[in-house]
């Protein structure tokens, strides 16, 4: 029987591997792209930044310390060069897919940071397990820029398991739809016509604002933003802005919101302010064919008739007036039920007539529907 020779004796020390074992190895090196393990082995073990994790770019000195034990499976027993190629993600992939699994059954929410914005949706990774969240199931409307969720920590639900092609779709959306729905029901509980509530500017459109009260989306209408006159909601407000409203009324989901509150009705003290005789100054507003709108103040308008601005005939207001401009008449007509109110230059500028003259000159003050004039410029805008 020959006798071994020391490199035999040596190499009958030390165990043997198999591709596919785990071991557990001490680091003895650590680099940022590689970290050298003892496993018991002729050769020590390699583990590479590539098969530690999928988090690109990782600096394997700010994780893995000389000493430090670990568990690793052997990728490789040999390179090509002699050297034992190990990898820890692989592993936790291992682990980690069952840990998807049992999320999966049970329907666990998972919480994990966004590793990747593609252009079809979101990149997670669960303990070395990447999973995909399609644009769909991002939220519960569509998003065109998903950039703002890279780097987020976000949750969701495993809505499809199949560990033979790798293949673990994540769900967002269903979580929030969940969530607003919860919040909606509570509400509608508390809330009623006359409360006045808090909400962020969501969208603002042409015709009015909506306002995210919480789960539910009001719409502040154009015609409930102020006491006065609103152009264009977009001068107003902005996405983002935080509002105090009224609730106006609640029909099923949908909730009417206004911005008149009552301690602010420009009308509650008009038929003092506005007497009949009463000599305003206002700032006309607008103009027709048959007269121009002064305003007062916010929320009261009162017509000019093209009778009433001068002594001398006029043909339009047009002709001699221009929006913006201050204008100083008497009160000729007041109507608080119909919110009406009639102005007449001609007649701060007409003597004090006697008694019959008087009755003739209230012949010239012409009465005119405003808020029907009002619907029709609307219609016409339209």
């Amino acid at each position: 029987m020959s006798e071994l020779t020391f490199e035999q004796m040596l190499d009958e020390s030390f165990k043997t591997i198999h591709a596919g074992e785990v071991v557990e190895g001490t680091i003895i090196d650590v680099k940022p792209d590689e970290a050298v393990l003892n496993i018991g082995y002729k050769s020590d073990g390699i583990l590479t930044r590539n098969e530690y994790t999928n988090e690109p770019n990782v600096d394997l000195t700010t994780l893995l310390h000389v000493g430090d034990t670990m568990e690793v499976k052997v990728f490789k027993v040999n390179d090509g060069e002699g050297q034992v190629l190990l990898t820890y993600k692989r592993l936790a992939a291992d682990r980690g897919n069952k840990r998807i699994e049992e999320a999966y059954n049970n329907k666990e929410v998972l919480k994990a940071k966004v590793a990747q914005v593609l252009d079809g949706g979101l990149s997670v990774i669960v303990e070395e397990v990447r999973i995909f969240i399609p644009a769909s199931l991002v939220s519960d409307t569509y998003e065109k820029d998903l950039t703002k969720y890279a780097g987020q920590e976000i949750e969701f639900v495993i809505s499809e398991y199949n560990p033979k092609r790798r293949r673990y779709i994540g769900d967002r959306k269903q979580l929030i739809v969940a969530k607003k729905a919860e919040m909606q029901k509570e509400l509608f509980e508390r809330i009623k016509p006359g409360d006045t509530v808090t909400g962020i500017v969501k969208n603002v459109t042409d015709f009015g604002a909506f306002i995210d009260l919480g789960g539910v989306d009001g719409l502040l209408h154009i015609s409930e933003m102020s006491w006065g006159r609103v152009e264009n909601p977009k001068k107003v407000f902005k996405v983002g802005d935080e509002v105090k409203v009224l609730i106006k009324d609640i029909s099923g989901t949908k909730v009417a919101l206004s911005l008149k509150f009552a301690d602010a009705n420009p009308w509650k003290d008009a038929a003092s302010k506005y007497a009949v005789g009463t000599v305003v100054t206002g700032t006309v507003a607008r103009m027709t064919d048959f007269g121009a709108f002064v305003e007062l103040e916010t929320g009261v308008d009162a017509l000019l008739h093209v009778s009433q601005i001068s002594k001398e005939h006029v043909e339009k207001p047009s002709d001699v007036l221009k929006i913006g401009e201050s204008v100083t008449a008497k009160i000729v007509d007041f109507n608080e039920e119909s919110r009406k109110i009639s102005l007449s230059v001609k007649a701060l500028l007409t003597p004090e007539p006697k008694e019959e003259a008087k009755e003739d000159d209230d012949a010239d003050v012409v009465s005119v529907d405003i808020d029907a004039v009002i619907a029709q410029e609307e219609a016409a805008e339209e």
